[in-house]
């Protein structure tokens, strides 16, 4: 085939996406790239993490294509042994049992490890915290937090778990909120339901992008907790779990998140923050085994307790 690639497996590859291939899956993109592979066997290196797509790593081999996206192939030898390493990480634990171990994940920590971030992360972590969790796929990863996003994140301890908690997932049943810091003022609550996707121009971030050029649907509330000058404590809940979802919404409408630098760089008059002020404080969902409804709750990590000191007093 024309545009098949040969490569060493010791070296990563990097593919474009053809432009005829809009509204395509990954996986068929990726089979008549690298058609000396079988395609059962690229869906399993995207679902173990060994794919990138504009810089962002992709789990998920049914996700669609636009065309003319970037696709980062790590070697699959490397990339397994190198996110199958257990790592003596610490991690604040706010529930465990035999079925959900559920994390107070601090900013800075990567979830998934990827291209520049193949140690270091959640997964490597719960590697060595949690025997037998290299069983399940991902090692129970269910759902994201951005790296720079702090709070709770649930894991499945078993295969039987991670299923259940995916299609509570689907089906929204999952209960999240977060306490986050937006520019202006915020006097009154409401929702923002518009679909996102991967923006237009540039690939790396996310935007507000009809369903029609490949936005997925997407709804996010919020409400004002707290006014302070120029920005506003907010509490917003998810009713879908887009990438950078609260961020590029909180956006659309003219407040970004105090620190985002990828969303919010216009705003030069908000407090300095080194990362986006946005915490996932709230977690419910039904636990697997026992069905019975199961919440947690964290505060603030410091560094936002004390942003918000600093402003109450400013």
């Amino acid at each position: 085939m024309e545009n098949s690639v040969d490569y060493s497996p010791s070296e990563p590859l990097i593919l474009s996406v053809p432009d005829a291939s809009l509204g395509r899956r990954l996986d068929q993109v990726l089979a008549e790239l690298l058609p000396q592979h079988s395609r059962n066997r690229l869906q399993g290196w995207v679902r173990d993490g060994c794919v990138q797509v504009d810089g962002e790593l992709e789990l998920e081999p049914k996700r669609k294509v636009l065309g003319g996206e970037q696709l980062l192939v790590a070697p699959p030898d490397d990339a397994q042994l190198m996110t199958e390493t257990p790592e003596n990480i610490p991690l604040d634990v706010v529930f465990e049992d035999e079925t959900l171990i559920v994390i107070d994940k601090p900013a800075g920590l990567v979830v998934h490890p990827g291209s520049g971030n193949w140690n270091g992360t959640l997964m490597n972590a719960l590697l060595h915290h949690v025997p037998g969790i290299e069983a399940v796929p991902r090692a129970g990863i269910v759902h994201r937090l951005d790296k720079d996003t702090s709070g709770l994140l649930v894991v499945a301890k078993t295969i039987e778990a991670q299923t259940d908690l995916v299609r509570q997932l689907q089906a929204r049943t999952v209960r999240r909120q977060y306490l986050a810091l937006a520019a202006g003022t915020l006097k009154k609550g409401g929702g923002v339901d518009q679909p996102i996707g991967r923006h237009p121009v540039n690939r790396i971030k996310m935007a507000v992008v009809p369903e029609s050029r490949g936005g997925k649907p997407a709804l996010t509330w919020f409400r004002p907790l707290e006014l302070y000058p120029q920005c506003t404590l907010v509490e917003c809940s998810l009713e879908t779990g887009r990438t950078h979802q609260i961020r590029v919404h909180m956006a659309s409408i003219g407040h970004p998140l105090v620190g985002d630098q990828v969303y919010g760089r216009r705003h030069s008059q908000l407090p300095d923050f080194h990362r986006q002020a946005l915490h996932a404080t709230r977690l419910g969902l039904v636990h697997p085994v026992t069905s019975l409804h199961m919440q947690w709750e964290v505060p603030m990590p410091a560094d936002m307790r004390d942003l918000i000191e600093n402003l109450r007093y400013a």
